[in-house]
């Protein structure tokens, strides 16, 4: 627990440092980094003690929920120490240790975690980096729009200035939706290649919400090759696509382990 406490307090900090950051020159901004730091490597020992202690890598809801806000803090901290976007870890970072907390309050479960085999383990680990990177994206779409929209109202608020200009947002979006969309064809590749019987395992309705959102997301991307999309365009379906992945993933878990108590 008290691995938890340090990780929830330094998110906490570097959220506050960053929004101070807003508000003050860069050189102190850049502090924020540091409580970042410190933040993702507790959260990672969390559960690299939770892992030792149970006898493997635990998949179960809460635990799956946990995962993602950490490749999400981890992937906006790398972002953000480049010099672009830290901002997002205003957003990231409570949420990351909203999700840890609900782990910890949760329990563990154990039993998912000891039947699967390398294969699906490979399977489960690129389907989190895969939502992970791609909820990032989400909300890179989200900040693309707000800016866009004060931008064209002329209303030029304090924290547009945490953000990079509209064309750099643009670019980081689609750089990230293009390294999610490679992560999430691996998913569904491994899962065709690993997972024996879709019927049997209560996957059905995962795999076809994922085919979709993949589908969507590669849509969008071919479109922005091909017709130059961006802008709302690019927001509304970058939105839609996460929304099924979503409902692929923890809506499929959330209804077979908390609501009719099975296993995934």
């Amino acid at each position: 627990m008290t691995l938890v406490l340090v990780s929830v307090l330094f998110y906490l900090l570097a959220t506050g440092l960053l929004v101070n950051g807003m508000h003050s020159d860069r050189r102190t901004a850049r502090h924020w980094a540091w409580a970042a730091v410190v933040a993702v490597l507790a959260h990672v020992l969390v559960h690299a003690v939770s892992w030792r202690a149970d006898g493997g890598a635990d998949m179960h809801f809460y635990a799956a929920l946990s995962l993602v806000g950490l490749g999400m803090a981890l992937l906006t901290t790398l972002v953000g120490l480049g010099g672009r976007m830290a901002a997002l870890g205003v957003v990231v970072y409570p949420l990351a240790s909203t999700m840890l907390l609900l782990f910890a309050a949760q329990g563990h479960g154990t039993s998912a975690a000891e039947a699967l085999d390398w294969r699906l383990q490979l399977h489960a680990w690129l389907a989190l980096l895969a939502y992970a990177t791609l909820a990032v994206a989400a909300l890179l779409a989200i900040m693309l729009w707000l800016q866009e929209r004060a931008l064209r109202r002329r209303e030029f608020h304090r924290w547009l200035r945490a953000l990079p200009p509209l064309v750099e947002l643009e670019t980081l979006l689609f750089r990230t939706i293009s390294t999610g969309f490679v992560l999430l064809t691996a998913t569904l590749l491994t899962g065709i290649l690993f997972v024996d019987n879709l019927l049997a395992q209560h996957l059905v309705h995962k795999t076809v919400l994922s085919v979709l959102s993949w589908l969507t997301f590669g849509a969008l991307l071919i479109g922005r090759w091909r017709y130059g999309w961006r802008g709302s365009t690019a927001v509304r379906w970058t939105l839609v696509a996460m929304v099924l992945l979503v409902l692929a993933f923890f809506g499929s878990k959330f209804v077979l382990e908390l609501v009719l108590r099975r296993g995934v």
